[in-house]
């Protein structure tokens, strides 16, 4: 994987260059326990081995930068974009994202810029999951 500023966080969201310095997950005032914190730009990628059935996650910028932060968040698999939010700042409310995976050997999360620069773009992947088979 690869991200913006420092490791992407497990359960937390993104804080400065060090590992395990984020704050809790926070979307338009909720918090979540589960999910990833990154930074854009980041590249999150897991082998599904043609095993899984579904992607979920909600998606925006962390509270931690108020209204600031610009990203666009996508979703790939094999190479297909299966979702893309469009523009969001720490404005915007936070989006759901439910995608097929079945039969896919990659899942590819991706979040960009925005195209204003880096400057807040703290990305939350909020209760990310992935369904598949035992």
């Amino acid at each position: 994987m690869t991200n913006g500023w420092g490791p992407v966080e497990k359960d937390r969201s993104n804080g400065e260059a060090g590992a395990g310095d984020g704050g809790p997950i926070t979307l338009n005032g909720a918090t979540h326990a589960k999910g990833l914190g990154a930074h854009a730009p980041s590249d999150i990628r897991y082998a599904l081995g043609g095993a899984c059935a579904t992607f979920s996650a909600d998606v925006g910028v962390d509270d931690e930068v108020g209204t600031g932060g610009r990203v666009v968040f996508r979703v790939w698999a094999d190479g297909v974009k299966l979702y893309d939010s469009g523009a969001m700042t720490g404005a915007t409310a936070p989006k759901q994202v439910s995608v097929s995976v079945a039969t896919k050997n990659e899942l590819r999360l991706v979040v960009t810029n925005g195209g204003d620069g880096d400057g807040g773009d703290h990305a939350d992947w909020a209760n990310a999951r992935v369904v598949c088979s035992s």
